[in-house]
């Protein structure tokens, strides 16, 4: 039986998106929150409704930096200082400061559809393209998506159910708990293992938005064939427990599901969260491990260090590149640190990455 919240239906639609947490982009703490805010808005708009990911990437780009900001920008020149704010964003920061509000913002809000459009993708499993034929379909709301689940898939109908759970961002002291489950859980099925929670978290996050573990298995490497049974024994013995609670796709190397955690010592439950676990060759692990953690800035600025340096780095290895531009063959890495030296890099702490 699908379990929906209906209390978040009853209101406006527009009420509905403002209210929702940034599962993928907290700003509450910032003194540049709202202009933040109003920016990751604009970015939702060309992905899902325009789009247009060149100017999502620029407008997501832009709200980032400013939300790591310790200070409060005054206007919109001194934005434009910052990597990755032109003239038109600054114009948008100047315009918001002076009026408290952005027109092309209103007029975006102001549109029903692309309202709509905004709130479907927010649901895991729909995409722009599937929101928009919902749309066009007269499904504008979640409450229309509860009336017609014979359109859902299995992913969307997951998504449908844990909505209210998904949306709200998991506090570091739940996802410590989950470390710790997860980790004794992976050990009991075969102490060989290693896994790590990846992502923000292990930037030292104060919140997170889902939970990517890294697995890998000394017995499985580049050069074997698939190995899906060292993911599935992993998969099976957390369902056995109660832990994995549905599955959304389970692959040779990638699982995506929801689990929860046991209830409290109080009886309380602890919500539904999403849960991505990744399957690793052994000698490929501490490059993914390195990918994986982040942040996105952070890679780019290390892959183009590697590059000045004669190596190519990705999420699988570090390569030397040679003379004609070809890259050579992966080096042996047994930890992060080794790609860094590599690359004659300073090695930094997961928390020091948060560029």
């Amino acid at each position: 039986m699908l379990k929906i919240y209906y209390a978040s239906f009853t209101k406006p639609l527009q009420t509905q998106i403002r209210n929702m947490s940034k599962r993928k982009a907290p700003t509450a703490d910032s003194p540049n929150a709202d202009f933040s805010d109003f920016l990751f808005e604009l970015a939702n708009f060309e992905k899902n409704v325009s789009r247009n990911m060149h100017k999502y990437n620029v407008y997501r780009k832009a709200a980032g930096t400013l939300a790591k900001l310790p200070n409060r920008i005054k206007n919109g020149t001194e934005a434009q200082k910052l990597d990755g704010i032109g003239k038109q964003i600054g114009k948008k920061i100047d315009e918001f400061i002076q009026t408290g509000s952005l027109a092309k913002l209103e007029k975006i809000r102001a549109d029903d559809n692309s309202q709509a459009i905004n709130l479907l993708t927010k649901v895991t499993g729909i995409g722009p393209a599937a929101a928009a034929k919902f749309v066009q379909d007269g499904i504008k709301s979640l409450e229309d998506l509860a009336k017609h689940k014979d359109k859902l898939n299995h992913h969307q109908k997951i998504g449908l159910k844990y909505f209210d759970d998904f949306e709200k961002r998991i506090p570091r002291d739940e996802m410590l708990d989950l470390e710790a489950y997860v980790l004794t859980a992976v050990e009991m099925v075969d102490k060989e293992y290693t896994a790590k929670i990846c992502g923000s978290f292990r930037r030292g996050a104060a919140s997170s938005g889902d939970i990517d573990i890294l697995l890998t298995h000394p017995a499985f490497t580049s050069t074997d064939k698939k190995s899906p049974e060292k993911l599935k024994n992993v998969v099976k013995d957390m369902e056995s427990r109660g832990f994995i609670t549905d599955t959304l796709s389970h692959g040779d190397s990638k699982f995506m599901g929801v689990c929860q955690l046991p209830k409290k010592k109080d009886g309380t439950e602890y919500l539904h969260r999403r849960i991505d676990i990744r399957l690793i060759p052994h000698d490929q692990y501490y490059c993914a491990l390195l990918y994986f953690t982040g942040s996105d800035t952070f890679n780019r600025n290390m892959r183009a260090h590697a590059l000045d340096q004669g190596f190519t780095i990705n999420e699988y290895t570090i390569r030397p590149m040679g003379s004609t531009g070809v890259a050579g063959e992966p080096l042996p890495v047994s930890s992060e640190k080794d790609v860094f030296d590599y690359v004659d890099m300073k090695y930094k702490e997961p928390n020091e990455r948060n560029l």
